[in-house]
């Protein structure tokens, strides 16, 4: 599956399907958010901040393709990501674009 941030694929004409999206909450388990507690402290990189926030976009990327898929879409094109914090050490990911396909 395609996926671009614009909203038009370059030599190809699309037919709109319609909007999908994915998204998930994700943490850390509390040994690693007291970790990071200590971690800002001293400043620098939150490895385990990064790595979760990875796998939620991975997670999110994963669902709005089966989304896509569905509708028998090509590519998503016009994606976007965005994220807020739910509550302490969690936070949710949403993407978000429009299913298209193409036409011959």
């Amino acid at each position: 599956m395609l996926l671009t941030t614009t909203e038009a694929i370059e030599g190809k004409e699309l037919m709109t399907l319609g909007m999908v999206k994915g998204s998930t909450i994700q943490t850390v388990n509390a040994f690693k958010d007291i970790g990071a507690g200590f971690k800002t402290l001293v400043g620098g990189e939150l490895k385990n901040y990064n790595k979760m926030m990875a796998e939620a976009r991975d997670k999110a990327d994963s669902r709005m393709i089966e989304e896509a898929e569905k509708l028998g879409a090509d590519a998503i094109v016009g994606v976007r990501y965005a994220s807020s914090s739910i509550m302490q050490s969690a936070a949710e990911i949403m993407v978000y674009g429009t299913a298209v396909k193409f036409r011959v």
